[in-house]
């Protein structure tokens, strides 16, 4: 048994994950923005009190840890949505926890766990996005990651897609993550219906399937059109992007996106095909929702 734990910009996930890539156990939590003010405490008291109650309950080989940002030896060089940089997570946690860890960026542990349990693993090139608090990438071709050396690259969620855009947390303005990430699409949603942030993604969710169940358009609630359709053109620049530089098979989408992919991945396909955004045309836009939903992390940070 392993433990695979999800670092994510709104939460910290942690799974049991046995050697078929199933998790058999899971905790989480949702990190607030108060709680952001102290990010590392809570990071650490949180991780080591869960995994050595989970080393009581299983026999525990080693621990995988996925982060968002640029990892290195072992250290968070910068994750932007944690608000973290030069931190020796590894070496803070060793000594509390004893066994080994090994740390990579999520979005590339999801894409991993989906090229080889998951909606990618018929396909030789792939392309695998994580939509959450922010918006990371991986490239896969021959069932490997693209290697781009020292840094993990891929780091589509900082592409900039509006010049003199929006202030993104990276230094950088425009980045489509400010305009296409789940975390923006609850936000603006939140904000057009006077909703706070305790507001959860489930109940949002609900709103929308019952705005989208009235049949007639004067009945449904313009605002909520509003949001979606500003979210939809949004991230379909950037996927589009990314498919006419890489042409891959096919496209995986994990992150908290999955919850939504009823109600926005059809539309998303829809409008990169009808607004001509392809470079190369394509009969069939090949755009998956993650299998392992938002698990994907967590079982992609334990294969070595």
């Amino acid at each position: 048994m392993k433990i695979g734990i999800d670092l994510g910009g709104s939460h910290i996930a942690i799974g049991v994950v046995n050697n078929n890539g199933i998790i058999v156990e899971k905790i989480e939590k949702r990190i607030m923005s108060k709680e952001k003010e102290n990010i590392k405490k809570v990071i650490n008291e949180y991780v080591i009190d869960n995994v050595n109650i989970l080393k009581e309950k299983y026999d525990i080989t080693n621990i995988g840890i996925a982060i968002p940002g640029t990892i290195k030896e072992g250290i968070i060089v910068k994750s932007v949505n944690l608000g973290i940089e030069n931190y020796p997570i590894v070496e803070e946690l060793k000594n509390s926890i004893q066994l080994p860890i090994q740390i990579q960026n999520d979005a590339k542990c999801a894409g991993i766990a989906e090229n080889r349990y998951g909606s990618l693993k018929s396909y030789q090139r792939s392309i695998f996005l994580t939509l959450g608090t922010g918006i990371g990438g991986a490239v896969l071709i021959n069932h490997q990651l693209l290697n781009t050396g020292n840094l993990p690259g891929c780091e589509f969620g900082h592409m900039i897609i509006q010049k003199e855009g929006i202030p993104c947390k990276c230094g950088k303005k425009g980045c489509w993550e400010k305009y296409a990430s789940m975390k923006t699409f609850k936000d603006n949603l939140r904000k057009e219906l006077g909703l706070t942030e305790t507001t959860r993604g489930q109940e949002l969710l609900e709103i929308i399937r019952q705005n989208e169940e009235q049949k007639e358009e004067k009945d449904k609630d313009q605002r909520i059109t509003k949001v979606i359709e500003n979210y939809i053109e949004n991230v379909s620049i950037g996927i589009s992007n990314i498919i006419n530089i890489f042409e891959p098979e096919a496209m995986g989408i994990g992150g908290s996106f999955v919850y939504f992919q009823e109600v926005l991945l059809e539309k998303i396909k829809k409008h990169i095909q009808e607004k001509n955004l392809l470079f190369n045309k394509r009969e069939k836009l090949v755009i998956e929702p993650a299998i392992l939903g938002n698990d994907a992390g967590i079982i992609g940070s334990v294969i070595s």
